[in-house]
């Protein structure tokens, strides 16, 4: 038999774990049926506002809150746990961010477009 490093060994434990427990909630919500499921009539906060400028308000604010908690996740671990620094955190900040750059308006037009041809 081959060895396997420890690495592949503990993420197929995770994962084989996450699997098994989502196979026993799907096993019992089988068993026990709840009433049926209603689908929410607005998922924006009223305060949100509707059209386009609030879903581009929506899309940027996440974009840039998602972008800190990487930047902090990031600079967080590699700053902490490996001690890398300087150059290689200043690379890793413009690529994130060169990513969103492009993905974001990418998502606006693909949004507004399925929203034309929809309506």
């Amino acid at each position: 038999m081959l060895p396997v490093s420890l690495d592949i060994t503990l993420m197929l434990a995770g994962y084989l774990l996450v699997m098994a427990c989502l196979g026993l909630g799907l096993l019992i919500l089988g068993r026990r049926p709840t009433r049926r499921w209603v689908p929410a009539r607005r998922l924006l906060p009223v305060s949100a506002g509707r059209g386009t400028r609030a879903f581009v308000r929506q899309v940027l604010g996440t974009a840039i809150g998602g972008y800190v908690l990487l930047m902090v996740v990031v600079v967080g671990y590699y700053q902490g746990v490996a001690h890398l620094g300087g150059p290689f955190l200043a690379s890793v900040a413009t690529g994130a961010a060169s990513l969103i750059g492009i993905s974001v308006p990418l998502f606006l037009l693909a949004s507004w477009f399925a929203t034309r041809r929809r309506g």
